[in-house]
């Protein structure tokens, strides 16, 4: 049986399981990115930290045969590549974009000459939870099939809106991300919550490379993330810096990404490609609308700046 018994109900379901699939990278790098700009730092760096978090997590799953032990050597990397982020922005004249880019090019280009040789092997694959079983459709199966990451994902994000406001971590973070002065007046180190947010951000990053290397898709190659951890930065700002708005934003990312191969399920053989390229017009799009010269975004963190 394939997609097209069951007609035009196809696009929708494929748009789901592809939602799912394709959110989940972008739900784990744009919690990262939150916890980091809550802080009053933005990370460029994380596209870079991606692929490299997906190069490790390959990398140990091939030669321990545990994809688990594969994302806690992801988390890591990423950390670490948050930290030595983190460590140099704390001094002064230091310009966190200039930064992220050079960290995002670094954490590339590691990643391609060390994983060379995990290019031919084969790692195993995270589980999942069939939730699908109800039907005796093989596409709703598929698409029910929910990766554990994307579970821990969602309960993560509801975990993080919760702790920003409710707990001393939470507070801290927040009086850090709006004003060094008055932090420093609590007797708070703005550079040590920055460094630490930094480091968090790129761990978390990190896992979303694990899930492209180790379940979708599910190979380590050096064009697997396509632009996503540049792309969570516009995400976060959508979502107002709020971790439920980064979850259902990254759902709306994901379907934007299935859209093309949802269209092509059904028969559409002309002119799907071009939904290719629905991310990427969505980012730009995002970018455009939340820009303004004579007023500033709702949420945003008052020591967040570009021009730093």
């Amino acid at each position: 049986m394939d997609d097209t018994t069951i007609g035009l109900w196809g696009v929708p379901l494929a748009i789901l399981a592809g939602a799912i699939r394709v959110s989940t990278p972008f739900i784990f790098v744009s919690l990262g990115e939150s916890i980091t700009e809550r802080s009053g730092r933005i990370n460029l760096g994380l596209e870079g930290t991606l692929v490299f978090g997906a190069m490790t997590a390959y990398a140990v799953a091939v030669m321990t045969g545990s994809p688990w032990l594969g994302v806690l050597a992801a988390m890591a990397a990423g950390s670490a590549f948050g930290l030595l982020h983190g460590f140099i922005c704390k001094f002064p004249k230091v310009n966190d974009i200039a930064i992220g880019i050079a960290m995002m090019q670094f954490g590339l280009g590691l990643a391609f000459f060390l994983g060379k040789p995990f290019i031919q092997p084969s790692a195993p694959k995270l589980p999942s939870i069939a939730l699908g079983g109800w039907s005796s459709l093989p596409q709703v199966q598929a698409a029910l099939n929910i990766n554990v990451l994307f579970v821990i994902g969602a309960m993560l994000s509801v975990f993080l809106w919760w702790a920003f406001r409710n707990t001393r971590m939470g507070l801290i973070l927040r009086v850090v991300g709006d004003s060094s002065d008055a932090a420093r007046a609590m007797g708070i180190n703005p550079d040590t919550v920055r460094l630490l947010a930094t480091g968090i951000g790129g761990s978390l990053a990190a896992v979303g490379g694990a899930y492209l290397s180790l379940y979708y898709p599910g190979s380590w190659n050096e064009g697997i993330s396509s632009g996503q951890g540049l792309m969570a930065v516009a995400l976060v700002i959508f979502a107002r810096w709020n971790p439920i708005g980064c979850f259902l934003a990254a759902l709306l990312f994901g379907g934007a990404g299935a859209l093309g191969p949802a269209l092509q399920s059904v028969g559409v053989t002309s002119g799907y490609y071009m939904f290719y390229a629905a991310p990427y017009v969505l980012t730009l799009v995002i970018l455009v609308a939340t820009s303004s010269p004579t007023r500033s975004l709702a949420g945003a963190p008052g020591a967040l700046s570009l021009t730093k």
